[in-house]
């Protein structure tokens, strides 16, 4: 499946930039208007993406109503972030068609895309396939999926599940340690997972401060999705600082950035046969 022309632009910006920002709007939590200023704020900030989705509720007239509002705001990729099949529009760019791996129920594996798919074709949504892996503490995005969370201390799991999910498909890897927990993941995690792969790697959850975004981009990942941070609580002018502020950390951190190489090796070396040979030439 060849890239379209928002995968090509999320590519582009992480080749040039080094990392992306994600501001993420869930129309349950920010509908309509307040949805639509949160994602103009993230604009101007300075944000790569916009991210629209949640866990509950993010659905139906509520859902094509914030995404078209923001659309008519913002002149950056909307993308949806579906929390299940229900976050399907026509007013947004792109999907994430995520598949959560380490999800106990098999709805989340497979069922949901099953169902989710023909709805997506016909709406002309482009599609980004995404593993989507969530960690300790999961919050509601962990209950919801019943996910077998990774522990924040077993690096070494979090990097073999995210190199499945590229071996099976997968365009981007996402890890999202759920909505609003105390602290992201460690970066010795992050390094972990990006040495793993060769495709885009987001991370979501617990970044709260230009510090922790910086961390966690200095640690390898190409692109730090917000959502929990930048709602708005005080004056639109303090968001828009806060998120200036991020968009300035993920450019500090870019350049601090670790070149890790991936470090999986075949098991079985392949015997180069002189015919063997021959085929490759052909």
């Amino acid at each position: 499946m060849k890239p379209g022309k928002v995968e090509r632009y999320i590519l582009e910006k992480i080749k040039d930039d080094g990392a992306i920002l994600l501001s993420l709007i869930d129309p349950d939590k920010q509908p309509l208007e307040k949805g639509a200023k949160m994602a103009e704020i993230s604009y101007e900030a300075g944000a790569d993406v916009i991210l629209v989705g949640g866990s509950i509720g993010a659905q139906g007239l509520l859902l094509d109503k914030t995404t078209k509002m923001i659309r008519d705001v913002v002149d950056i990729p909307i993308v949806l972030f579906p929390g299940n099949i229900g976050t399907i529009t026509p007013y947004a760019d792109a999907m994430l068609f995520m598949y959560l791996l380490n999800s106990r129920d098999i709805y989340w594996l497979s069922t949901a895309q099953i169902q989710g798919a023909p709805v997506v074709k016909r709406v002309g949504l482009e599609v980004i396939p995404t593993a989507y892996i969530v960690l300790e503490p999961g919050q509601a995005v962990g209950w919801i999926s019943n996910a077998n969370l990774i522990p924040r201390d077993r690096a070494d799991l979090a990097a073999a599940t995210a190199l499945a999910g590229e071996y099976m498909g997968a365009h981007i890897v996402i890890t999202d340690s759920g909505s609003g927990p105390p602290e992201p993941a460690p970066p010795q995690l992050i390094s972990a997972v990006k040495s793993q792969l060769s495709v885009p790697y987001i991370y979501g959850g617990g970044c709260k401060t230009p510090e922790q975004v910086k961390e966690i981009v200095k640690a390898g990942a190409d692109g730090v999705q917000i959502g929990t941070a930048f709602e708005i609580e005080g004056s639109e002018e303090a968001v828009r600082e806060k998120i200036e502020k991020m968009v300035k950390a993920i450019k500090e951190g870019s350049k601090q950035k670790k070149k890790v190489r991936k470090r999986v090796k075949p098991l079985i070396p392949i015997i180069r046969k002189p015919r063997f040979l021959k085929f490759l030439k052909r």
